[in-house]
């Protein structure tokens, strides 16, 4: 799998996978699919596909660690720029369909309603996330701050999470929310379930060390 996962075709091949859903929505909204108000399916559909990547995003260390496939971290880079990408459209769906680019009025908008709040904040933390997605500025921070700041990752996968709850929470709905949130969930639980692992086996080395010393 790791050969096949460094072929020069994988990149573009997944690149052409992770743009199908916004040619699918294109196409459902110019061929009236897209129900009787299309300006909400789109709002919506962009939501649900930008937590779907995040799950997606959050689900490759995971995969590379118990499938032994190391040639994943090398797909994550685009994954998480896709994230961005349906944020980006999820937001600009939001306010030219509901807001008509009225920046005072998203503005008042984002103040007065929680879920939109939570929304934002979502996309405001994704943005410097997106941006150092580059050598270029891996090597300008330095690997550890990178990768600090990259794990606010976790945290806009609750905001996420907890945008989406509020957005079903008006049509009592919640059964995708609770799919999407276990999934989180074990994906989140195996992160701490690996770094316990870590602070174990550390302090055992610590211990023996000690105990070789005395």
């Amino acid at each position: 799998m790791n050969k096949l996962l460094m072929r020069p075709v994988v990149k573009p091949l997944l690149f052409v996978l992770c743009s199908l859903p916004i040619i699918w929505l294109v196409y459902r909204v110019a061929t009236n699919g897209a129900g009787a108000n299309p300006q909400e399916y789109l709002i919506r559909a962009t939501g649900d596909w930008t937590l779907r990547f995040v799950c997606i995003v959050l689900a490759v260390t995971p995969l590379r660690t118990v499938a032994n496939w190391p040639a994943l971290a090398r797909l994550r880079r685009m994954l998480g720029l896709f994230v961005y990408f349906y944020v980006v459209l999820h937001l600009l769906s939001y306010s030219w369909f509901d807001m008509g680019f009225d920046v005072a009025d998203i503005a008042k908008d984002i103040a007065k309603r929680p879920f939109i709040l939570v929304g934002f904040a979502g996309f405001v933390l994704l943005t410097p996330l997106a941006a150092t997605s580059f050598n270029a500025a891996i090597k300008a921070m330095g690997a550890k701050r990178w990768q600090m700041l990259h794990k606010l990752v976790y945290l806009i996968s609750g905001l996420g999470l907890l945008h989406f709850f509020w957005m079903r929470a008006g049509k009592n709905n919640f059964a995708d929310v609770f799919v999407y949130a276990a999934i989180i969930a074990v994906l989140l639980g195996w992160r701490v379930h690996q770094y316990w692992v870590k602070k174990r086996l550390q302090a055992r080395k610590y211990k023996d060390k000690q105990l070789f010393n005395q």
